[in-house]
């Protein structure tokens, strides 16, 4: 008896191979185009095999496009049809904060993520080998760091994104063999954003100069940095509990000597602790002066209101009530 299509087993062995991982209730997020419809299907397909029990599915009304509750009617049938239940629509409103492509994301992701806040789970994201380039280019682009560049995990928090090993053209042979109707959604050819651009023209311009194969070296590259920084946190998290530096106090005795990617990352460690959001290398890179080349400078100012000064040897970290204490 002949097997499923070629494209049709890779995604439901990539999913096999990390769902068992995975906190549940599980629920699949999409759109309604191949890589979240190939997803749908191939986890829906694996826990029914394999006995994971029912998965729910959730589209995204971002109501940017005048059809945009009809079209997630439309995902929400497929996802039906699928073997989701139960499936829930989630009628979004998009800012204006950083701009159009940052602001959908932004709405997207607080109500996903607000799911997963009262039934716990997580939920599953159909990210590809391809998404995973564009992310370690924009990386590139912007010097955020090697965690930036180090691009996406399979596994991070509240998110599921088992397709990272799976180019893009592999979800949309799948869906063309399993017969679903996929939707190509317009702003995914619109070059105001700035993914697209990297999608349509840039990536296909270092295929053209570096011969073929430029996503999957990008992809390989962002998981050897991610081996290397994991090990890099390993050693820092050592540091603290070694020094004591896991509760509210942070020595800082002993850190001006520490490499400076180890030192960089204890600090980060511990300001992540303290609830800071979204620290990028700029932000660590002047906390770093406050150890390393103190000359009485003011305090940094760091995201979500924070600020972290330095008096008689102690970084105190503050904002509003909220503050914590680090001894020299």
């Amino acid at each position: 008896m002949a097997g499923p299509p070629a494209a049709v087993a890779a995604i439901r062995r990539a999913v096999r191979a990390s769902i068992s991982d995975v906190h549940f209730p599980v629920r699949v997020a999409a759109s309604g185009g191949a890589d979240s419809l190939a997803l749908a299907a191939a986890v829906s397909f694996v826990a029914r095999r394999d006995g994971y029990g029912p998965i729910c599915g959730l589209t995204i009304d971002h109501g940017l496009q005048p059809d945009s509750a009809e079209r997630a009617q439309m995902t929400a049938a497929i996802l039906t049809d699928l073997g989701l239940e139960p499936v829930h629509i989630l009628p979004v409103e998009v800012g204006t904060e950083g701009g159009p492509e940052a602001a959908a994301r932004t709405a997207r992701y607080e109500a996903l993520q607000e799911r997963v806040m009262f039934a716990g789970g997580c939920v599953a994201l159909g990210h590809t080998r391809d998404d995973q380039a564009e992310t370690v280019l924009m990386g590139l682009g912007r010097g955020s760091g090697p965690r930036s560049i180090a691009g996406m995990q399979t596994y991070r928090g509240s998110w599921w994104r088992p397709f990272l090993d799976i180019p893009r053209s592999t979800t949309v042979k799948a869906c063309e063999a399993l017969g679903l109707p996929v939707w190509d959604d317009p702003h995914n050819h619109d070059p105001a954003y700035r993914r697209v651009r990297l999608r349509h023209e840039v990536m296909p311009l270092l295929d053209e100069v570096l011969g073929g194969g430029s996503s999957a070296a990008l992809a390989r590259t962002a998981a050897l940095l991610r081996e290397d920084l994991d090990a890099l946190d390993a050693l820092a998290q050592q540091w603290r509990t070694e020094h004591h530096a896991t509760g509210e106090i942070l020595p800082a005795a002993g850190l001006a000597e520490l490499p400076a990617a180890l030192r960089q990352r204890v600090l980060r460690l511990w300001l992540i602790g303290r609830s800071v959001p979204e620290l990028g290398s700029v932000h660590l890179a002047e906390v770093g002066r406050m150890i390393t080349d103190w000359h009485g400078q003011g305090p940094v100012d760091l995201p979500g209101g924070f600020s972290l000064t330095r008096t008689s040897g102690t970084l105190t970290l503050k904002s509003g009530t909220l503050h914590a204490r680090a001894s020299p």
